[in-house]
C-alpha cells in the first residue's frame, strides 16, 4: 500500500519538495474556486418588430393589378429610380420629387389607406439618364439597390414596369 502524501522528515519538519507542491495545489484549488463558471452564450435578442405605419395595409394582390399594356392607371404609390436620385411621382398631377431612401418610410406611410389599392405594393421603373454613360449607369444601379433594399425592409412587395 503507498505511503501518505504527508512525510515527515526525521526532524519533524516538511520536506521541501513537499512544500512546494502542497503550496502549489492550495494556489491551484484557490484559483479554481475563485472563478466564475463559464457563461451561457447570450441568447440572440429577438428585435421587437419595426413599425413603418404600413402595417394596415393587405399584402398586394395581383389580381387587382392593371394589365401591363396600361400601366398609366397604376394607382398604388410609383417610384422611378434615376441617377440623380430615387423619384416619387405624386398621382394627382404627376409630379416626381427625388427622396432620400431614409425619407421613403414616412413618404409611404403618410399617404394613407387608399393610396393602396392593390394592397402593399410599389410600381418601379428607370428612367433614362439624361447623359447616357457608364457614371449615370452606375448611379441608377446603386439609387435601385438602395430602394429595393428599403422597400425589403418595409415589407412592400415591387412590380417592375415594363
Amino acid at each position: 500500500m503507498p505511503r501518505a502524501c504527508v512525510s515527515i522528515s526525521s526532524r519533524g519538519i516538511l520536506r521541501p519538495g513537499f512544500i512546494a507542491s502542497l503550496l502549489l495545489a492550495l494556489l491551484l484549488a484557490s484559483l479554481a474556486a475563485c472563478s466564475k463558471p463559464p457563461e451561457p452564450a447570450p441568447a440572440v435578442a429577438q428585435e421587437a418588430p419595426r413599425t413603418t405605419g404600413l402595417e394596415s395595409i393587405p399584402p398586394a394582390d395581383r389580381s387587382k393589378y392593371p394589365g401591363f399594356d396600361d400601366m398609366r392607371g397604376w394607382k398604388n404609390p410609383y417610384f422611378v429610380v434615376r441617377d440623380d436620385g430615387i423619384g416619387f411621382v405624386d398621382l394627382s398631377n404627376r409630379e416626381v420629387r427625388i427622396l432620400t431612401p431614409e425619407q421613403i418610410p414616412a413618404e409611404l406611410a403618410s399617404l394613407g389607406y387608399g393610396a393602396w389599392p392593390y394592397g402593399r405594393v410599389v410600381l418601379v421603373t428607370e428612367a433614362t439618364p439624361k447623359t447616357p454613360g457608364d457614371t449615370a449607369k452606375a448611379e441608377i444601379r446603386k439609387n435601385r439597390g438602395l430602394l429595393m433594399g428599403t422597400l425589403k425592409e418595409l415589407d412592400v412587395a415591387v412590380q417592375e414596369a415594363p
